[in-house]
């Protein structure tokens, strides 16, 4: 006698439009169960009877099985008494309640839609707009929910008759997906010149023409335009910065698979599940001697930040290009890229010799992310495409909705409801109008398709940042104002489910500090709900200012002020005739700071790697590609502590100068000057350890996008005995403080 069981299932997470309920109506089928599946307003609720061994592979395979984009966050199973139900629907309507869907982000276009797209007898056979419902554009469409197709910006595409026959087949993995379409009903692709008048010919092959050709082509994709030249090409890269006033900072290189990638870069097997993952973000890797990539590509660099085709586009394109692209946001540096048509045929016009664009629109601008492989895992650099807008799992809940406004530089914002926080794409820098609309209108996105109203508000401290204006401005919230730092070692620990309390370094930029300097170089001892500051580097003058952060010659004439021994200091700024002595001059009135990053502008301009800065954080990521990675070499700096431990910087910047002026090699100064940071990274928390009792330490801040200061650091704190922390979910930098201050802005709420 067969034993029978029953039992309902509750699912949560992200496992609506996704293709779920179809997976588990077919499951259930195969598996000879009974039962019915339907959406709730926290999951999907599936009630499943059958035989023993039907029921527990059933629950096996749930979650072993799931859609691709899928991302189960909790299984409940509950016994029920068996109904001798026959026969498994998928049941159609919500119950009553608020809505609380998941959206997911958008995915890489699947192996099986891929197959379709290259199948001539198929019909969708060269469609740029193939997809399913485990990929395609998801986050980037959604007007508001439920997640269904009158909400989405394929709203205007009436389904044709075997569209409609695919979507309302349970049995079809295009059941539910509400981007479906084909030649005959779906989006249409164009290319039109730089004026907007459409081109004949197939777009794809035109648009390929006047890449070989060494024009620039605009290319709209799933969160914006990209701009687009052949990579090899000096000349037409070297058109491209020069038209998008990006002097310096790299470009990334879009190739067609695995095969052509690593002609192009260092890709081990972990590279290679990065590339090739549902997210398909920008990763950073070692660039092979030789690539055939364009010096304009990526000056100053031994990396290169490659991704693979993420739409069915990109395929199309690559394949008939049959090399490598350079693929970079399709704006003037310091602008958000466009996303709209006719912003983007006005502001890319004089860029652009040519736009490929298509009339599906693009309701949320999402950049492409950026990861990066470090101290054996991968950090998330940029987190926006591919992974906005999904949550991250909470290890405490928030006991009421929060809204985290986040920093000034690459700016994210954070909503926090329950044990789920919400951290919103890239946004940029809030100096930008547009970037500020940009970053307004997508909280108000947010809280709508989230069902969130946040009653409490968390900000930076420094009154300047356009975010904390913007927190300032909201009626009937509790404000809560987060230092900076706190905020990054909070990140760290929200990243890792960590309650603290741990010793915090924040290593990075510049940050509002209470006692009226800039900080940016911290050792804390912190927690969720509070810190203590018990050190930092010293503190030295920026002298000018903000004129330091552009001209990091200034930098090192603090740290070194007349002992430079027999150095040719004035070779640091041609264009003064005393760039040293004036900039003492000017260090009695001037900002004192303990930031990290401005002791990097210090060695970098010293040994000539960077005299002036073209983008954010540009000395720090060419002096780690300048530094020789097999040096191991230290330099020594001095720590005391009395009241507050103090690690006396300058040190390491007078033994690289007496390296240089010896005639040392500048590749393995700036080895042991990563390697001297790191150490008394690592000295200065032992020291710490004694006093406080504390054996974690928590690593966070801009300063630890560096893999070379990472590794360094992380493998000497090991040494010694220390459990790390570092970031993995969120960036290190300026992105990830709005999590840091949610998490902190939950802790006390929950205190």
């Amino acid at each position: 006698m067969t034993t029978l069981k029953r039992v309902d299932v509750h699912v949560e997470g992200v496992v609506q439009g996704v293709g779920f309920r179809p997976f588990v109506h077919a499951l259930a089928r195969r598996l000879g169960l009974a039962g019915r599946v339907h959406n709730d307003v926290d999951g999907v609720h599936i009630e499943v009877e059958g035989a023993l061994a039907g029921v527990e592979e059933f629950l096996t395979a749930l979650e072993r099985d799931a859609p691709a984009l899928s991302e189960i966050e909790r299984v409940t199973v509950v016994s029920a008494r068996p109904t001798g139900h026959n026969g498994f629907t998928i049941a159609a309507g919500l119950p009553s309640g608020p809505l609380r869907p998941l959206v997911r982000a958008d995915g890489a276009t699947c192996d099986d839609c891929l197959r379709e797209l290259a199948d001539p007898a198929d019909r969708r056979h060269g469609y740029p707009f193939i997809n399913c419902a485990n990929c395609g554009p998801r986050f980037t469409i959604v007007r508001g929910v439920p997640y269904d197709r009158p909400l989405t910006t394929m709203a205007g595409f009436g389904m044709c008759q075997a569209c409609a026959a695919e979507y309302h087949d349970p049995g079809n993995r295009r059941h539910r997906a509400q981007p479906t379409c084909c030649p005959a009903c779906g989006p249409r692709l164009r290319l039109r010149d730089a004026r907007g008048t459409e081109l004949c010919g197939d777009p794809v092959a035109g648009a390929v023409t006047l890449l070989r050709a060494g024009r620039v082509v605009a290319v709209k994709g799933l969160g914006g335009f990209h701009l687009a030249v052949p990579a090899a090409d000096e000349r037409a890269a070297a058109l491209l910065r020069g038209r998008k006033h990006r002097e310096e900072q790299p470009f990334a290189v879009m190739a067609a698979d695995l095969a052509q990638a690593r002609r192009l870069c260092e890709i081990d097997e972990h590279a290679a599940e990065l590339l090739t993952g549902r997210a398909r973000p920008i990763v950073l890797l070692p660039r092979l001697p030789g690539a055939p990539v364009a010096a304009s590509v990526a000056p100053a660099t031994r990396s290169l930040g490659l991704m693979l085709p993420y739409t069915a586009l990109h395929h199309l394109l690559l394949a008939e290009l049959a090399e490598p692209m350079v693929l970079t946001g399709g704006n003037v540096s310091g602008e958000p890229i466009a996303y709209e048509d006719d912003d983007a045929l006005t502001r890319l016009s004089g860029i652009a010799d040519a736009f490929l664009i298509h009339d599906r629109p693009i309701h949320v601008r999402a950049d492409d992310s950026v990861v990066r492989p470090m101290a054996g895992e991968v950090t998330v650099l940029r987190r926006a495409r591919g992974y906005a807008p999904e949550p991250l799992a909470m290890r405490w809940p928030a006991p009421r909705p929060v809204l985290a406004c986040g920093a000034e530089l690459k700016s994210t914002f954070c909503l926090a409801e329950g044990r789920r926080a919400f951290v919103s794409q890239h946004i940029g820098t809030l100096e930008n109008h547009e970037t500020l609309r940009s970053f307004v209108e997508s909280i108000d996105h947010y809280c709508g398709l989230f069902g969130i109203r946040p009653e409490v508000v968390a900000h930076d401290l420094h009154p300047g940042y356009l975010s904390t204006r913007h927190a300032m401005e909201i009626r009937g919230v509790r404000l809560l104002g987060v230092q900076h730092h706190h905020a990054h070692i909070a990140s760290c620990l929200a990243d890792n489910g960590d309650p603290g309390p741990v010793l915090g370094v924040a290593l990075d930029g510049l940050g509002h500090g209470p006692d009226g300097t800039l900080w940016g170089g911290e050792f804390l001892r912190a927690d969720l709900t509070s810190y203590e500051r018990l050190g930092h580097l010293a503190q030295v003058p920026m002298p000018g200012g903000s004129a330091a952060v552009r001209q990091p010659w200034r930098m090192a004439a603090a740290y070194l002020g007349d002992d430079h021994p027999g150095l040719d200091v004035t070779r640091l700024d041609v264009a003064r005739r005393n760039p040293w002595a004036d900039a003492l001059r000017l260090a009695p009135g001037s900002p004192l700071t303990s930031s990290a990053a401005r002791l990097f502008d210090a060695v970098a301009a010293l040994l000539g790697v960077r005299d002036k800065i073209t983008y954010a954080g540009q000395a720090v990521v060419e002096l780690e590609q300048h530094a020789d990675p097999a040096e191991r070499g230290t330099y020594e700096a001095g720590i005391t502590h009395g009241d507050l431990l103090v690690v006396q910087a300058a040190d390491l910047v007078r033994a690289a100068a007496a390296d240089l002026a010896a005639g040392t090699g500048t590749r393995v100064i700036a080895g042991r000057f990563h390697n001297g940071l790191a150490d008394a990274v690592a000295r200065a928390c032992d020291i710490l350890r004694a006093a406080t009792g504390l054996t974690a330490v928590a690593l966070s801040g801009g300063m630890f996008q560096n893999a070379l200061l990472l590794e360094a650091t992380v493998a000497r704190l090991r040494a010694a005995g220390f459990r790390v922390l570092k970031h993995v979910r969120v960036p290190p930098g300026d992105g990830g403080v709005s999590l840091g201050q949610a998490a902190v802005a939950a802790a006390r709420d929950r205190a």
